[in-house]
Formats: C-alpha cells, sequence, structure tokens
C-alpha cells in the first residue's frame, strides 16, 4: 500500500480467537495458515504491538462471546460477528516523518475509542506489510456487538448505531466518514496522504490482488514463474489499448468487438462483455479510467489535438524517431533547468568521483546564476532578502494553517458534544415531567449513563462559553468551509516551502562558488 490507506473487512467467524492468533503470530501471506518453526509451535510476530480495549479482565475472545450470550445476538451462522479496520501508513513516514510503531498504535487506539466506543476491540500495529514493503499499518478488530450506548455520530442515521445490545453496520457514510477522519489525523500529523475520496484509475479489489499474487509464483512447465494475468487486468490491457487506437466511440466499439468485448451504454454507465463471461463487468469495477466520462474526455483531447495540428500544419501521426527526439529533448531541458545542491569534492572517493563531482557542481553553480538573471536579482543581498522574505511568508501561513486546524478541531468537539446532548432529548423532557423527587431520583439512576453524557456536555458548554446551542447543519457548514481552508492553506504553504527551499539551495550553491573562487585567487597570490 502506498500513502496512508483506511480498509475494511467483515468476518462471519464465530471463532474470535482466530484473529487475535492472526495478528499476534506469523501467517502464510498466501494461504493464511499459521507458520509454524521446527518444533511445530508458532512463530511470534516481530515488532508488533498488541492492546484490547473494554475487555476487562478478559481475553478479546471470552469478552466477546460473554457478550454474545448476554445480549442473544452472533448465533446465526450468516451473521457478521467482527468488522476488520487498517490504517495503513506510508513506507516514508517511517524514514522521513519518524512515524514509529509506537506512536501508529497511539494513533490506532485514539481513533478506536473516538469512532468505536461501546465496542470490544483489538488494536494490534505491525511494522510491515505482507508484501514486505516496509509500511506500518494498523488493525483494529472491533465484536460487531455493541455493549454500551455511545453518543451520536455524523455517520449514523438510526437510534440503535447508539445503542447497547445493537450491532455496529459499516455503511458508505461511515467509511466516507472515517476516511475523512484518517485524512484529517495524517495532516494534522504531518504525514503522507493521498485524497481518499477520489476515484482509482484502476479499481482493483481484495481479490483480484491476491489472484494476481498467487498466480504470479505458480511455476511454468520449464520452471520459471508465469505473468499470471487476471480476467479484469486482461480486460483492462484490452480496453486501454482499443482507447489509444480510437478516435471516437464507434471506432472503440468496433475496435473491442474485434478482441470479443461488447461494450454496453445503459444509464450513462460503460459495461464490458468478454466471451467467456456470461455476466458483463461494470467500469465501476475496472476504475475510474474506463467510466463514460474517462472516455469521452479522451477522444475530446484527441479531437482538440487534431484541430491544433491541422492549424499548425503538424501531421498528426508523428514518426517514431521525431517522438524519440522530442522526448530526449524534453529530458535534456528538464535536467538543465533542474537544480540540485553542491556536492564535496572528496578525493578520497576516487578520481572517477572527483571528476564527476567538478563537472557537477560547475552545472549546478551555472545554474543557480542563471536562476538569479530568472527572478531579477542584481546582487547576493537581493536574493538574501527575498530568502528572508519567503522564509516569513512560510511562517505567516504556518501559524494561519495552525489557527485554522485549532478551530477546525474546537468545532469538530463542539459538534460531537451537540449530537450527544441532542441525543438525551427525551430523556429530559420525560425527566422535567415527574413531579416528584423520588421519581426524579429513581429515573436519573436508571437513566445514568445519560445523565452523565447529558452532564458532561453542559459542563463543556459552560467551561466554553457556549451560551447558545447552534445546530447540527450550522456546525457542519463552519466545519466544511474550515476543510476547504485547511486544504488550501496546506497547499499553499507547500508551495511556499517549495519556493523557501530553492531559493535557500541558489544561496548555498553561489556561496559556495563565491568562497571557492576566493580560495583559488589565495592560492594564485601566494604562488606569485
Amino acid at each position: 500500500m502506498r500513502l496512508a490507506t483506511f480498509k475494511h473487512l467483515s468476518s462471519k467467524n464465530s471463532d474470535y480467537g482466530a484473529a487475535e492468533k492472526y495478528l499476534l503470530f506469523e501467517h502464510d501471506e498466501f494461504t493464511n495458515k499459521p507458520i509454524l518453526d521446527e518444533s511445530g509451535r508458532l512463530i511470534p510476530r516481530e515488532n508488533c504491538r498488541f492492546t484490547t480495549l473494554n475487555c476487562g479482565d478478559d481475553d478479546f475472545a471470552i469478552a466477546c462471546m460473554k457478550s454474545n450470550l448476554q445480549y442473544g445476538k452472533n448465533r446465526s451462522r450468516g451473521d457478521v460477528k467482527s468488522h476488520h479496520y487498517i490504517i495503513s501508513f506510508d513506507p516514508r513516514d517511517g524514514i522521513e516523518k519518524g512515524l514509529t510503531v509506537d506512536r501508529a498504535q497511539a494513533f490506532g487506539e485514539q481513533f478506536c475509542r473516538e469512532h468505536f466506543a461501546g465496542h470490544q476491540a483489538i488494536v494490534c500495529t505491525h511494522a510491515d506489510g505482507h508484501n514486505h514493503s516496509g509500511n506500518i499499518h494498523c488493525h483494529i478488530v472491533i465484536n460487531s456487538l455493541r455493549i454500551a450506548d455511545v453518543p451520536l455520530l455524523p455517520y449514523m442515521d438510526r437510534p440503535a448505531d447508539t445503542k447497547a445490545g445493537c450491532k455496529h453496520r459499516c455503511t458508505e457514510a461511515a467509511m466516507n466518514y472515517f476516511r475523512a477522519e484518517v485524512m484529517d489525523m495524517c495532516q494534522r500529523e504531518r504525514l503522507y496522504q493521498i485524497d481518499l475520496f477520489g476515484g482509482s484509475g484502476e479499481r482493483v479489489t481484495e481479490g483480484e490482488y491476491w489472484a494476481k499474487r498467487r498466480g504470479q509464483v505458480e511455476p511454468s512447465a520449464g520452471g520459471k514463474p508465469t505473468k499470471f494475468e487476471t480476467d479484469k487486468e486482461k480486460l483492462r490491457r484490452i480496453i486501454r489499448k482499443a482507447l489509444e487506437a480510437a478516435t471516437n466511440f464507434d471506432e472503440f466499439a468496433e475496435l473491442l468487438s474485434q478482441q470479443g468485448v461488447t461494450v454496453k451504454q445503459s444509464r450513462g454507465r460503460l459495461s464490458y462483455l468478454t466471451a467467456e463471461r456470461a455476466k458483463p463487468i461494470t467500469a465501476r469495477r475496472l476504475g475510474d479510467d474506463f467510466d463514460l466520462a474517462a472516455i469521452n474526455a479522451v477522444f475530446e483531447h484527441k479531437s482538440r489535438q487534431l484541430e491544433q495540428n491541422d492549424e499548425q500544419g503538424i501531421s498528426s501521426h508523428p514518426s517514431i524517431l521525431d517522438r524519440l527526439q522530442t522526448a530526449k529533448s524534453t529530458k535534456i531541458d528538464t535536467y538543465h533547468d533542474s537544480i540540485s545542491r553542491m556536492v564535496d569534492v572528496t578525493p578520497e572517493k576516487g578520481a572517477g568521483f572527483e571528476h564527476w563531482a567538478k563537472v557537477f557542481n560547475l552545472k549546478q553553480s551555472a545554474n543557480s546564476l542563471a536562476e538569479l538573471e530568472k527572478y531579477g536579482f542584481k546582487s547576493l543581498e537581493d536574493l538574501q532578502t527575498a530568502l528572508k522574505m519567503a522564509k516569513t511568508e512560510e511562517s505567516d501561513c504556518r501559524e494561519n494553517l495552525k489557527a485554522v486546524e485549532a478551530e477546525l478541531r474546537d468545532n469538530k468537539e463542539l459538534q460531537k458534544r451537540v449530537l450527544a446532548y441532542a441525543n438525551t432529548k427525551s430523556i429530559r423532557e420525560e425527566y422535567r415531567a415527574l413531579k416528584s423527587d423520588k421519581a426524579r431520583a429513581k429515573f436519573q439512576i436508571k437513566h445514568e449513563s445519560e445523565f452523565i453524557i447529558m452532564e458532561s456536555a453542559q459542563k463543556y458548554f459552560k467551561e466554553h462559553g457556549v451560551t447558545k446551542i447552534p445546530s447540527y447543519k450550522t456546525l457542519q457548514t463552519d466545519i466544511e468551509w474550515l476543510t476547504s481552508q485547511q486544504n488550501e492553506l496546506y497547499a499553499e504553504l507547500k508551495e511556499k516551502h517549495g519556493e523557501v527551499k530553492r531559493l535557500q539551495m541558489i544561496t548555498d550553491n553561489i556561496n559556495r562558488t563565491l568562497h571557492e573562487e576566493s580560495n583559488k585567487a589565495k592560492d594564485k597570490t601566494q604562488e606569485i
């Protein structure tokens, strides 16, 4: 996995201990069977962290079975017994951002307490992925049964979603909410992230991924690994090839037909039927690159290119030599325009390295001087002034981002409190309707958890000076606006940081060049 991602799996396995065993001991990534040592014993996973929540003195499996018996749930074979969520971080986070297994475990425990309160849970963090990509990832496994009442969260749409004795539902709204929270966490902790709401060009499912992984290691007759290709992968390759050759949708459909693929359009959606299948594969299952909007966008781009080429008198089909020459010149231009920090010339590393370093430094010195002219600086003092101003702008942008992030956190916390307080409305009305103190005391004991939530919300409102409780919609509007401001400031900060880095590199290179020239001049004077 690349960049922070969020996945969900549901399980109907009534053996809750299997989840503990999988997380704590080494398993074969293809068969999911435990790996045993020479003595036939299980091999513990290296460098992992393991915590249970809401299980009391029992382990996860026993605690879940006791709760299921108490509430009479999860008895049927078809019931979803547990939900498995995985937060996977980018491999670079450990190297560049200082992410450790302990830190990731703390994130996972906090995420679990905030979003799966009332559920018995396991939080376990592994230091590496099953494909040895070096990505730290956190597993959160929860019993599907809720054992305590919880506050109403934004993604919940039924009263049962907050009640003890009811089951957790992983809806689309819930997944979107969790993705937003993961993105928030990554942005807050300065970790690598992607837009988890964005579409996927190629939508590879868990089953397809593992089918490909297992197929790749199957030996052929000659003893070499075969190049395994799933049905979807083969279909994607055929579609891409047809799309590259076609200039309109009719040509596209004809080229696919020649390959034994029928494309169908229904209510603005595409589906593809191969000769080996009885049921077509929808574009949605293949990825966003294969839906109608993406296909039409390719044809529109090709049409505009043809019009421009006709106006300029350029052939619409350049030769291979022309394309190679264009690519080569583009690479050369990019190389000359790029700036890197000058390196130390160390003869100890050999004559070859010394020669390369001297040539490289000359190029970087020339590129830095060219950048001075490009920026319009007339002296080194102008460059240093611009660098100082860029650092100030970066600092101001960072402070603005921190202020927006703090306001966003406060609004989200207030929204949670408002929702929790609103959830106690019926209890408050019933309590006020009671006449005698004895009846009120009895009612309060019966609904102790609701009164704790209500009093906690009231205390929060008082401490934060909230005299008039805002509506959920108003807060949601503010949160959405602040999130957009946060994203804009984050992009702006990234741009300003890049500008500071570039100016600093130019300054260092020029200072180094001037220093070397000064040393050369001194050496010549001494020789004379």
